[in-house]
């Protein structure tokens, strides 16, 4: 049977990315690979992970889902909001702005800001338009599929709010959903539920965000025939 392996919160981690897939022997026309989001942000090559997102969805077959980060990516092109500009900074915004454009450590400016952002929308919108049209969830026999989670207040949960996709957080984490399938989710660091980056396993959910670009792991969980497999490549500091 066909193996499902599911990798979130990459933030720009390219390199862990290629060692995830190389350690798991990663062949598309036997393998799902699903995506979870957040492929920008903190790390150090955000422009190569989102160039290796699209390469797998379009050559692969691979499905890429959208996180915060990404959503925050988008926003900061396409809107002139002072708040959209200051989250995007504040949250590792910076790293993703040297990734695209020829910028060194400097503090970024409005200035600097506003000639990465005229860059990338020359160069690299592409990018932009790809990840502004990423799914806000998949779904299979087996498992939900989310970045950030599932709002237990929704009887349905494909009715809930796109930012709930994107940055719910302790109200997911502490529900109980009786789906008759796992969710998978990343979003948050499986360190802050449980003390550890390795992945988190519950009765009706998975974490597996194992905090790579804070210089943890990027963790990896494969499915095959009823059974969970988990690998990780630690992040060398």
């Amino acid at each position: 049977m066909k193996r499902t392996i599911m990798i979130s919160d990459i933030h720009g981690c390219i390199d862990q990315l290629d060692q995830i897939l190389q350690l798991t022997e990663y062949n598309s026309t036997k393998d799902k690979l699903i995506l979870l989001g957040d492929y920008v942000d903190r790390g150090p090559n955000s422009k190569e992970v989102v160039d290796k997102v699209i390469q797998l969805v379009m050559n692969h077959n691979a499905i890429a889902l959208r996180g915060n980060h990404d959503q925050r990516l988008v926003d900061l092109i396409n809107s002139d909001s002072v708040t959209v500009r200051s989250k995007f900074l504040e949250h590792g915004g910076k790293q993703t702005l040297q990734s695209y454009c020829d910028i060194n450590n400097e503090e970024i400016s409005d200035e600097i800001l506003n000639q990465a952002i005229e860059f990338i929308k020359t160069h690299y919108y592409h990018h932009i338009d790809y990840i502004s049209k990423l799914p806000f969830y998949h779904e299979d026999k087996d498992h939900i599929y989310v970045h950030a989670g599932l709002n237990p207040n929704f009887i349905d949960w494909k009715n809930q709010p796109e930012h709930d996709f994107m940055f719910i957080r302790d109200e997911f984490i502490r529900a109980r959903f009786d789906l008759n399938k796992k969710i998978i989710f990343g979003h948050t660091k499986t360190i802050d539920i449980h003390g550890t980056s390795d992945i988190w396993f519950s009765d009706d959910k998975i974490g597996i965000d194992g905090g790579c670009a804070y210089g943890m792991q990027l963790n990896c969980l494969i499915f095959q025939e009823g059974f969970y497999i988990t690998e990780q490549i630690k992040v060398l500091k």
